[in-house]
């Protein structure tokens, strides 16, 4: 009888410890998902990739443009398009790459404003102004002096949206209310 005593006793003192440390193993499996199957085929997880946080300073712009001017997202953030107005009543827009850092200059000799207010519809047309950089029959700039849409655009009533063409394509997005201790009016 000492003999099953002992037996007993040595594998409690074995089994514990070994059945212990595999309910911890499977615990930490557990976050993992299941465990799978032997006959499972189990993909290799990697892990020596760029930290979340740089994958998304790709994607990050500044949210403002290089003009100090509100950004507007066009198409699926193909371009972007920042609009600068004072209160001299000059209105520009400028076309701007994906990153909303570098101005773009695109064949579009005019781009459209269209604003809904007091339930009446307005439509301001903002030709071309070539900058000195731009090649030749390309512009990356759009300008108006029309103090109308100036005042138009900083009103909270209005819906503001740009048209433009680039490439044959047309792109569309709203203007926002920015109105912060920064912008300058």
């Amino acid at each position: 009888m000492k003999y099953f005593q002992f037996a007993f006793h040595a594998c409690r003192v074995v089994c514990l410890p070994v059945a212990g440390l595999s309910a911890l193993c499977l615990a930490g499996c557990s976050e993992m998902g299941s465990v799978p199957s032997p006959n499972t085929r189990v993909s290799p997880v990697v892990t020596d990739g760029p930290p979340l946080s740089d994958l998304n300073a790709e994607h990050a712009h500044a949210s403002e443009g290089p003009h100090h001017g509100s950004l507007v997202e066009l198409g699926n953030e193909e371009f972007h398009a920042e609009v600068v107005h004072g209160e001299s009543g000059r209105v520009s827009v400028y076309i701007l790459d994906s990153a909303a850092q570098n101005t773009v200059p695109i064949d579009a000799t005019e781009l459209t404003i269209n604003i809904t207010h007091n339930g009446k519809a307005e439509q301001f047309k903002l030709p071309a102004e070539r900058d000195a950089t731009d090649p030749e029959g390309k512009s990356s700039q759009f300008s108006l002096k029309d103090e109308e849409l100036a005042k138009d655009l900083d009103s909270h009533a209005a819906s503001v949206r740009l048209v433009v063409m680039i490439n044959g394509k047309s792109y569309s997005g709203k203007i926002a209310h920015a109105h912060d201790a920064d912008h300058k009016h």
